[in-house]
């Protein structure tokens, strides 16, 4: 079946809603893409609004919604869920030189790349942006009412495409975000890989240098583990923060005690966030 110029993979019956996975040829990645979609319910007689969420390293677009158990809130609320995944995809994509886990293929990082040979594939800043909501809101029972939410390399995704498009989405929240990555390994590695070295240029993908300097940020929620193995060195969670401190913006972050990194941590409080969410969303 094909929905616009989107090709279906497969369909599943979940909470009286519909768990699709679909393909399509993406032109800001210059790739064919995946993505998957949970439609609630209500989207069978009207428009509902989205979260789009955004995962993390090494994840596809199955990870969330096999794992997370997101699926009954939000039929309940009536939220579709959008999963697209982390990276362009193909034997013509360029990746890690060494194989690493965090950059290269699966490893996005939800920027423009601008240095070579990276620049024509890696758009995923682009793509979450701009060309999946128009081609899927054309497409699908959608309103043009959004949040974003991720976790990690997807929290970081998340807090900085929300902070930098506020007039695009209603709410924003993250789960373990790598929140200052201009200041840990992770970042600096992709950074300089994506953008080169022009520092300048890393900070408009920065969530705690947006955050601080943000005149009317969005409604913010963040969730990060005490017993998460990436806490504090590669998510630098204090640097958020200092800059909510700073901004004097909506942001409420939770600091969980004995969570780890994991999907059972987001599935303990994915419930709270799409509560939260809802607020905005459904109002």
């Amino acid at each position: 079946m094909t929905t616009s110029t989107l090709s279906k993979v497969s369909e599943q019956l979940c909470f009286g809603g519909k768990q699709i996975r679909f393909t399509h040829t993406s032109t800001a990645l210059s790739c064919d893409m995946q993505f998957s979609v949970f439609l609630p319910p209500q989207a069978e007689t009207q428009a509902v609004p989205a979260l789009y969420w955004l995962s993390g390293l090494t994840c596809t677009d199955e990870n969330f919604s096999a794992k997370a158990g997101a699926q009954r809130v939000a039929a309940e609320l009536g939220i579709a869920l959008i999963m697209p995944d982390t990276s362009p995809r193909g034997d013509a994509v360029p990746d890690d030189a060494d194989g690493a886990y965090d950059f290269g293929l699966g490893a996005g990082f939800y920027v423009n790349a601008t240095r070579e040979p990276f620049a024509k594939h890696y758009r995923m800043y682009e793509y979450i942006v701009n060309e999946l909501p128009q081609l899927i809101e054309a497409a699908l029972p959608l309103s043009d009412k959004r949040a974003i939410s991720g976790h990690s390399m997807g929290g970081h995704g998340a807090l900085v495409i929300g902070l930098r498009n506020p007039q695009r989405y209603s709410s924003i929240s993250a789960f373990s975000p790598i929140c200052n990555p201009v200041n840990c390994p992770w970042g600096i590695k992709a950074f300089s890989g994506y953008l080169g070295d022009d520092k300048g240029q890393w900070q408009q993908y920065d969530a705690s240098l947006l955050l601080s300097s943000a005149e009317k940020p969005l409604p913010l929620l963040v969730d990060q583990g005490t017993a998460d193995s990436f806490y504090p060195e590669q998510l630098r969670t204090d640097s958020l923060i200092a800059a909510a401190k700073q901004s004097a913006a909506p942001v409420e972050i939770r600091l969980q005690a004995g969570y780890d990194h994991s999907y059972y941590f987001i599935a303990s409080f994915i419930e709270q966030h799409l509560r939260f969410h809802a607020r905005y969303l459904c109002s």
